[in-house]
């Protein structure tokens, strides 16, 4: 009875890494600066995206330290109720500004039946919301949920992780823009879309069920605190391969430095965790982030399409002089921090407003 109290606890390390995870992927999305084939522009790529590997790591995670609890069916009803309904629901700012703003918001499928068009939205999510393609991809892994736990109490999962890394290795994610599948058919394209949440699934299982073995074996995480500096040599060294790759041969894998970051971040969050919570402004921030990290998911790519029209602003911003590298430094900060403020500020409200209209679960809504 014990061991179950205990794997069901909270763990505040990975309420902090969750907080974490969640502002490096708007980072990512924020910070993007540097003309194309340029150093900078590499090296931006490198530093501030890849942040969906950590939030799929803390995914898996999860899933393996409640999994006590688990019934397939009952899951799959949890699902549907605080991840997909949520999904569906925040797709409709983007769902309308594919009908009204085809062009500049990024709709290849304009000029089809509607019915269609949100059909094929909802099923890949990257058109109506950019990042929310992740929803269509994380959804397989539902479905699996009963192998994957039938295949660890058999203790084959974890056996299957180096091929899942050599596979995540071997099979880079794929670039998907409105731009690439111009001149294609509708079926054409929405098979582009498709191919690129199953790509996202094949390429990401390694950080899903790496997440499982942390969350089954946690003595192993102080490992990663122990082997730090090998761990950080490790992502320094991929980091730099893939900068270097990427701008000779446009050839790129940032998650395989993310894999190290994830490991290198657990081990610090886990050896520092009661510091942490001693420090009360910092553990409380990013508890509030962690608690709004799947709203702010689903609504960060609208504050940040509505700044760049504001303020009249490319999604990567040009790096031409040391002049003009400030300004893209001082621009993406301030989108960064105005992005995940508004964000965070209208949940906060939407959560207030639907708590005081008595609406029972709010999770469901708006995914908080």
């Amino acid at each position: 009875m014990q061991q179950t109290i205990q794997k069901r606890e909270m763990l505040n390390y990975i309420n902090v890494f969750r907080g974490l995870a969640i502002l490096l992927i708007v980072v990512g999305h924020t910070m993007q600066m540097g003309n194309p084939d340029s150093w900078i522009n590499n090296i931006a790529f490198e530093i501030f995206t890849g942040g969906t590997a950590l939030f799929i790591f803390i995914s898996g995670f999860l899933f393996q330290h409640l999994s006590d609890r688990y019934e397939y069916k009952t899951y799959l009803k949890k699902k549907w109720t605080n991840v997909i309904l949520p999904y569906i629901i925040t797709a409709l700012p983007g769902i309308i500004l594919c009908f009204t703003m085809p062009i500049a918001y990024g709709n290849p499928f304009d000029g089809l039946n509607p019915l269609a068009q949100i059909g094929i939205f909802l099923t890949t999510g990257r058109v109506q919301n950019v990042p929310t393609w992740y929803i269509p991809m994380i959804c397989i892994f539902f479905l699996l949920a009963d192998i994957f736990l039938i295949l660890e109490k058999k203790k084959i999962l974890y056996k299957f992780l180096p091929l899942l890394f050599l596979i995540t290795l071997l099979i880079p994610r794929m670039t998907l823009e409105p731009e690439n599948v111009l001149g294609l058919s509708y079926s054409a394209k929405y098979l582009e879309y498709i191919k690129y949440v199953l790509n996202g699934f094949v390429h990401f299982a390694s950080m899903y069920i790496l997440g499982m073995y942390f969350s089954a074996y946690k003595d192993k995480i102080t490992v990663c605190y122990n082997k730090r500096w090998l761990l950080i040599s490790l992502m320094l060294l991929t980091s730099a391969i893939d900068i270097y790759l990427l701008h000779n041969f446009g050839i790129s894998n940032g998650t395989i430095s993310k894999i190290f970051l994830t490991l290198i971040v657990l081990g610090y969050l886990k050896h520092y965790d009661e510091p942490i919570k001693n420090c009360k402004w910092f553990n409380c921030s990013m508890d509030m982030i962690a608690k709004y990290s799947f709203s702010i998911f689903f609504v960060h790519w609208y504050i940040f399409f509505a700044f760049n029209q504001l303020f009249n602003t490319p999604k990567v911003l040009p790096v031409n002089s040391p002049e003009e590298f400030s300004a893209a430094i001082f621009i993406a900060t301030t989108r960064f921090i105005a992005v995940t403020g508004i964000s965070l500020g209208i949940l906060v409200g939407l959560k207030k407003l639907l708590v005081k209209f008595q609406v029972q679960n709010t999770r469901s809504i708006i995914g908080v």
